[in-house]
């Protein structure tokens, strides 16, 4: 078998075994083609190639990507070799000795309540796909979601009666996250007025979010929605989908939410994960001990 069998099964063990979403998987396909390109011209195959082969391939990458995109692409490697040694094609993992770039603490960006409200309020009503696209920030901050979440969102997973929807994370893996009145409100308002205006292509009739075509929503639709309310108010941050996610996550942090609470909302399967809000506002965690440590009360 050449690179692309090997990478065609791998993708497959990722989807179906793994239960990885297809973003991700999309991801690790594209560092094991990355190698792959990189050794066309020899006759090294997965089978048969060495930690050094595999380190000058990373050196000549490193030239022309941050250590982030290199930590990335050693994870992925990393896990095209492992699947490797489960089905038995190689006896050991070639990347075992290959340490991966240290990247620091990147701390997520966030948005104040008031550029939330910006954001919002710049959306136009009138426009066909207003109440949408307000519908739909008010969703990824009221809510939390990823994008993938967001856009895979189906009316039959919205359970209002009993506040809460249900969302599909990474891996498959399923959660109920709270909602509140003022988020239930949008949503229905938007179901019941311009969801309804174009109907949905066969196959697409649970589908929450549509396009003007009856369609699902893209990724990268989500982003441009975004991105144009930015330029209209003149934000100068750098936002994404995701910075409304960390921005629900820092504002229930700093209205005092329990930190393992968050991390049940958002999906985390570690703490750790969670943990990096914690680094977002160092005075919220001044204002904890000054408030509750013993010590801190006997100074008093």
């Amino acid at each position: 078998m050449n690179w692309n069998h090997y990478i065609k099964d791998f993708t497959q063990y990722l989807l179906i075994e793994k239960g990885l979403a297809e973003n991700t998987i999309v991801n690790y396909k594209r560092d094991c083609k990355k190698l792959a390109d990189f050794l066309k011209e020899t006759d090294l195959s997965p089978v048969n190639i060495l930690a050094p082969d595999i380190q000058n391939f990373l050196y000549n990458y490193s030239k022309t990507h941050k250590a982030r995109s290199q930590a990335r692409l050693i994870s992925g490697l990393s896990s095209f070799f492992d699947y490797l040694l489960i089905e038995k094609y190689r006896d050991h993992n070639p990347m075992e000795l290959i340490e991966s770039p240290k990247i620091g603490l990147k701390l997520p960006d966030t948005l104040s309540e008031e550029e939330i409200n910006n954001l919002i309020d710049a959306i136009d009503l009138s426009h066909p796909q207003g109440e949408r696209n307000r519908a739909i920030l008010e969703t990824l901050y009221g809510c939390g979601l990823r994008v993938s979440e967001l856009i895979n969102l189906k009316i039959s997973d919205l359970y209002f009666d009993e506040g809460f929807i249900k969302v599909t994370g990474k891996g498959n893996k399923q959660r109920l996250v709270p909602t509140n009145l003022f988020t239930e409100n949008i949503l229905t308002n938007y179901i019941n007025t311009e969801r309804n205006v174009n109907p949905p292509n066969k196959g697409q009739e649970d589908i929450l979010f549509l396009n003007r075509r009856g369609n699902q929503l893209t990724r990268v639709m989500i982003f441009t929605i975004i991105k144009q309310l930015a330029e209209k108010i003149n934000l100068k941050k750098k936002i994404s989908p995701h910075t409304f996610r960390h921005s629900f996550a820092t504002h229930l942090l700093n209205g005092g939410a329990d930190l393992t609470v968050i991390q049940a909302l958002l999906g985390h399967e570690s703490i750790t994960t969670t943990e990096i809000y914690l680094h977002i506002d160092k005075t919220k965690l001044t204002e904890v001990v000054n408030k509750y440590h013993p010590r801190a009360k006997n100074s008093e």
